[in-house]
């Protein structure tokens, strides 16, 4: 009898699909490592002042919307 080959690259492909081949899932966040440090605390402060305006811009919303109300 002829031995089965599990090296062949029609094997291996086979085996791969059995459970289906995946792309790699994305990270969430990607990491900053390496990133210049001048950067990264510019980009702090902006999140926090992002914030600040969001806070401003809804209560803003909310007066409009209580003075439109009949």
């Amino acid at each position: 009898l002829v031995e089965y080959q599990s090296l062949s690259s029609l094997s291996t492909a086979r085996k791969a699909h059995r459970n289906g081949i995946k792309k790699p899932r994305p990270d969430r966040y990607e990491s900053m490592k390496g990133v210049d440090p001048k950067f990264m605390k510019n980009m702090r402060f902006a999140k926090k002042h992002n914030k600040k305006g969001q806070k401003t811009a809804n209560a803003a919303a909310k007066r409009i919307a209580v003075a439109a109300a009949p």
